[in-house]
């Protein structure tokens, strides 16, 4: 008996350590980002613009009241895209699968908007997310749409335009799809380039990744006690329970 026992507790022990073990190899880590990887199989994430009176949303301040009204407690958000002077979104946003604003499919202008292929990050509506080059996306399939650029990882490639040691650096918000489904959201915690954000997440084996905003980016991370408030956007992407 006392045999049987010992077996016993040395097979959960080492269960016990497995399990941690997978869970530490599945954990993303760098310290030059402000990482978060979302499940949606299990969370809920959302587009947010304006609230139901038509108000812009805007802050993470705003969308913390926005959601309590709704009983919803807010767990992390991001800026979700570049916008324009108005606080509009700049290019395709689709919300709860209502199209806000057009596709933008203007090939050749200044920023790094324009700089092709951009590209769409988006909801479908089977609940699966999609990241595609604006040329390739099939808006009819999506629930939230936003709608940036330049895209960073294009079919397991990095883009093209981006140069290795660039001095192009600011501080950059980014999203990518896992092998596994899964989002990963990155905010850089000093200043990279392109090239850099771009190497992250191919490192990470996310075919598609797409750069989201700029210098203004912020984050929103309760379960890491982040919260950088002074920001105030566009379109809002949001995590809540």
């Amino acid at each position: 008996m006392k045999t049987n026992y010992f077996i016993l507790i040395l097979s959960l022990t080492l269960l016990l350590y497995s399990c941690a073990q997978e869970k530490e190899e599945l954990t993303i880590k760098d310290p030059r980002f402000h990482l978060k990887t979302v499940d949606l199989d299990n969370e809920n994430l959302a587009f947010f613009w304006k609230d139901d009176n038509g108000n812009k949303v805007n802050t993470f301040t705003n969308l913390e009241k926005h959601l309590k009204l709704k009983d919803q407690k807010l767990n992390y958000a991001m800026n979700g895209g570049m916008y324009l002077k108005d606080h509009s979104p700049q290019g395709l946003y689709i919300e709860n699968g209502r199209i806000i604003k057009a596709l933008d499919t203007v090939q050749k202008a200044f920023g790094n908007f324009y700089l092709q292929p951009n590209g769409v990050f988006g909801i479908q509506k089977n609940g699966k997310a999609i990241i595609q080059s604006s040329t390739a996306i099939q808006i009819e399939d999506l629930k939230y749409a936003t709608q940036s650029g330049p895209m960073l990882v294009i079919d397991g490639k990095i883009h093209d335009a981006f140069n290795e040691g660039s001095k192009n650096v600011h501080i950059r918000n980014a999203v990518g799809i896992l092998p596994d489904g899964k989002l990963l959201f990155a905010l850089s915690k000093e200043k990279i380039n392109f090239y850099d954000l771009a190497t992250f997440f191919k490192k990470q084996d996310c075919k598609n990744a797409l750069y989201l905003d700029g210098y203004v980016s912020r984050v929103y991370d309760l379960d890491n006690n982040i919260k950088q408030m002074d920001g105030n956007f566009g379109v809002l992407i949001a995590v809540y329970k």
